[in-house]
This record gives C-alpha cells, sequence and structure tokens, in this order.
C-alpha cells in the first residue's frame, strides 16, 4: 500500500474516531466515561488463550464496524441509552485502533491484519 494511501485511511479513520466523541457528547454521560471504557473492546483478544481462529473470530466480533453500528442503532431505536453508548465505544474503538494499524484479524496469526503484518514497514 502506498504511503499516500495510508495517510488517506488513517485521516478517514480519524474522521469516524471523532465522529464517535460527537456521538459520545450527545449521550449525556460524564466525559470520563469515554476514555474509560475506550479500551474494553480489547478484552476481546481473551479468545487467543483458545487459539487463533477463536481469538481471531473473537476480536473481529468487538472490532467490526457494522456490529458497532448496528448495536448502536438498535440502542438508539429502543432508547437503551447502554446499548447506544457500547456501539459508540465499540465503533470509536475500531476507528482508533485503524489508526494505528491494528486491523481485522486473519486467523493464521494475531499480528497478521487485513491492513497487513503489525510492526511491519513497508
Amino acid at each position: 500500500m502506498t504511503k499516500s494511501i495510508e495517510n488517506l485511511l488513517k485521516l478517514e479513520e480519524l474522521g469516524q474516531f471523532l465522529l464517535s466523541i460527537i456521538l459520545f457528547k450527545h449521550l449525556g454521560y460524564s466525559w470520563w466515561v469515554y476514555p474509560a471504557l475506550l479500551l474494553l473492546p480489547d478484552l476481546s483478544m481473551v479468545g487467543y488463550l483458545v487459539n487463533t481462529r477463536t481469538g481471531a473470530w473473537l476480536y473481529n466480533l468487538f472490532h467490526h464496524k457494522l456490529v458497532a453500528i448496528l448495536i448502536l442503532v438498535l440502542g438508539y431505536w429502543f432508547t437503551i441509552s447502554g446499548l447506544t453508548l457500547a456501539g459508540v465505544i465499540l465503533f470509536g474503538h475500531s476507528a482508533m485502533d485503524r489508526i494505528f494499524g491494528y486491523g481485522l484479524k486473519l486467523p493464521d496469526n494475531f499480528k497478521h491484519t487485513h491492513l497487513g503484518w503489525i510492526g511491519t514497514k513497508g
């Protein structure tokens, strides 16, 4: 992937991360709740204790933006603020991860993502 495309994608993810902050602001929670919950989706890495396939599946479930959007919409639709909050956090976390190069996991290795290998240049 060329550096200019990589930067363009990171800008897109930054926009989505900022959108999650804006959405959070409208939920009425205290400001500290967002950073306090932002890393919780990474608990999904517990699946790697079983094996890489289970780990990747569970990790991807909690880091897929469509899942986050569906949870957010269901929470909004049924006025369940905790569910809406969960969707916003999942969406923001996934965007933040992608800014730093952490993509959806492939089942062969934790460091192998849809964005390439974590920690390699090129």
